[in-house]
């Protein structure tokens, strides 16, 4: 089989499944244009129409539908066939999709994912980050990178060992301006950085210390939706910030923020890789997941010390 026939049926087989022209595209690291191409061309081979189209809104035909269900397994069969041979290759190559939360994508792309690549060059990852969970298989993606507690219970988990905390953080000039609060009540009294979550509602504060969780619905000038804004405004005296500590870590170090309220940001479950089950892996996914184990040990042996 060609392998221009083999694009055009995964290009079939993502958009059935996503029923977008665009996030078929997007999966596949098409133009939307080339793909609206190798599918009317399919269809001219085939002498049949496969979707409704429409400005709003893509359906299979019946005769769409029924195609769909008799190539999927195919497919599938196909590049599983192509994967087990991949996967008795000695040099790791081709592509890795992984979907990641943006703040955990930043705590491992420095310490894992760019020694990774140094390693093993002609590997490619594919790393896309957004806040909304998302089914990896259905979306297409090889691995998924989250919290150990939002791994799905039929997802394959490797968690990476790294320490996790939340941090409230200002700057020097702020807390000398307007002190620290204590426990989280005090908040109350102080200017805030608001922050918007995915689903568009206003992030409460979270806190716990021996066995008392609290959640403040802080108060400020500026409502923000991306970690490192706030990490922006709060270098720049606008209030207090709530973060990811990995993400400021070096601006504590440098003393560019001080954090207070420690004491009540407790430690958080660890990142984890994770995966369905997978018969014949390519060698880059093999790869991928040694190097994590070795990455896991290492900083678990870090922690311990």
């Amino acid at each position: 089989m060609a392998r221009s026939v083999l694009v055009d049926l995964d290009a079939v087989l993502s958009i059935a499944r996503l029923g977008s022209f665009r996030a078929a595209a997007l999966e596949l690291g098409m133009s939307t244009t080339a793909l609206s191409n190798a599918v009317a061309k399919l269809e001219q081979r085939l002498g049949i129409r496969l979707f409704n189209r429409t400005t709003r809104s893509v359906s299979l035909t019946d005769a769409g539908r029924t195609f769909v269900e008799r190539v999927g397994p195919a497919m599938t069969d196909i590049h599983d066939a192509m994967h087990a041979v991949q996967s008795l290759q000695e040099t790791p190559t081709g592509t890795l999709r992984i979907n990641a939360f943006a703040t955990a994508a930043r705590e491992i792309m420095e310490p894992f994912i760019l020694p990774f690549l140094q390693r093993y060059p002609q590997v490619h990852i594919d790393l896309v980050t957004e806040g909304r969970i998302v089914d990896i298989v259905a979306a297409g993606f090889d691995l998924g990178l989250r919290p150990l507690n939002l791994v799905p219970n039929d997802m394959i988990a490797v968690p990476l060992g790294r320490p996790r905390s939340n941090a409230v953080v200002a700057s020097p000039e702020f807390q000398r301006t307007y002190g620290s609060p204590l426990v989280p009540a005090d908040l109350y009294r102080f200017r805030c950085i608001r922050a918007r979550l995915p689903n568009n509602a206003l992030f409460r504060w979270k806190f716990e210390k021996d066995g008392e969780a609290v959640q403040i619905d802080v108060q400020g000038s500026i409502t923000l939706d991306e970690s490192s804004l706030v990490s922006i405004a709060a270098r720049n005296g606008l209030g207090l910030g709530y973060v990811m500590e990995a993400d400021v870590r070096a601006d504590i170090e440098a003393g560019r923020l001080v954090r207070v309220l420690e004491d009540w940001t407790p430690s958080l479950p660890p990142l984890s890789l994770y995966y369905p089950g997978r018969k014949n892996p390519p060698a880059a996914f093999t790869a991928f997941i040694q190097a994590a184990r070795e990455f896991a040990a290492a900083s678990s042996s870090a922690t311990v010390r």
